[in-house]
C-alpha cells in the first residue's frame, strides 16, 4: 500500500518537499557508501590516516532509519565507493592522490584491496547488508550519480524526492546531493544518519545547505523525521 504524507515541518531551511505532499512510489532512500572500508577502523578511511570516530557515531541512528524505512516500504538504494579489480575505472588523478595519501587504491589492506569490488573491506559493514529487492550501485566517483545507473534507475521507478544517509557527509553524500539537486530531485539529508572525519566538516556541510533558502536541499534529525512520519 502506497503511503502519503503532507510536507515534514522540522526540515531545515525550509519545510520538505517543495511540492507538498510525498510517498513511498515517488520518494527512495539512498544509504551511501556504509561499507568496512569506510567504518571499520581496519579499513581504507583510517589508512589515510583519518579518525572515523564521527563515522562511528552515525551507524547506529542510520541502521535504525533503514530498519524503519523498509518497514514503511520505501525504495531503497545502497551505494559503495568501489573499483573493478583491474583498475580501470581508476582514473589518474584519483590514484595519485590516493598513493600520495599513503593509501594506493587496488593496494593491500587488513581487509583486502582497498575499495575493490569483490573484497571483505569493500563491501558493507555489519547491518548494513542490503534487503532483497533493494538495489546496490557500484560508483567509481563520489557522486553516485558519476558513471553509474542510478539515474535511470530513479526516472524508471519514476522517483522524485531523496533521503540521503551515510558517509562521509563532506564527500560522497554531499557530492550525491548537490548532484541529485542539479537533476531535478528535491533531496533530504538525514543529518545524525551521515558521519564526516571530523564533526566541523559534517556540521559545515549542513550550513551549505542551509545557504539561499537551501541551496541543495535540506537536512533534518531522524528521530524527528521517524516521529513525523509514525505519527500521520
Amino acid at each position: 500500500m502506497t503511503r502519503t504524507w503532507r510536507s515534514v515541518e522540522g526540515a531545515t531551511p525550509y519545510t520538505w518537499p517543495l511540492e507538498g505532499a510525498w510517498n513511498t512510489q515517488n520518494t527512495a532512500v539512498i544509504v551511501i557508501d556504509m561499507q568496512r572500508d569506510f567504518i571499520d577502523p581496519n579499513g581504507y578511511f583510517s589508512a589515510l590516516g583519518e579518525s572515523n570516530a564521527h563515522l562511528l557515531s552515525a551507524v547506529e541512528p542510520c541502521r535504525t532509519f533503514l530498519q524503519f524505512a523498509r518497514e514503511k516500504g520505501f525504495f531503497i538504494l545502497h551505494t559503495r565507493e568501489s573499483h573493478r579489480p583491474e583498475l580501470v575505472d581508476l582514473n589518474v588523478n584519483k590514484r595519485i592522490k590516493a598513493e600520495r595519501n599513503g593509501s594506493a587504491i587496488g593496494s593491500q589492506g587488513p581487509l583486502g584491496r582497498l575499495l575493490v569490488r569483490g573484497e571483505f573491506g569493500c563491501d558493507f559493514f555489519t547491518g548494513f547488508e542490503p534487503a532483497a529487492g533493494e538495489i546496490v550501485v557500484d560508483k567509481p566517483g563520489n557522486s553516485a550519480f558519476y558513471a553509474t545507473d542510478l539515474e535511470h534507475i530513479l526516472r524508471v521507478k519514476g522517483i522524485r524526492h531523496l533521503l540521503l544517509m551515510g558517509v562521509t557527509t563532506d564527500v560522497c553524500v554531499s557530492s550525491t546531493m548537490r548532484d541529485g539537486n542539479d537533476r531535478g530531485y528535491d533531496c533530504l539529508l538525514i543529518d545524525d544518519c551521515c558521519g564526516a572525519a571530523t564533526e566541523q566538516l559534517h556540521h559545515a556541510v549542513l550550513e551549505s545547505i542551509g545557504r539561499e533558502g537551501g541551496i541543495f536541499g535540506a537536512h533534518i534529525d531522524s528521530q524527528k523525521l521517524i516521529d513525523f512520519l509514525s505519527s500521520t
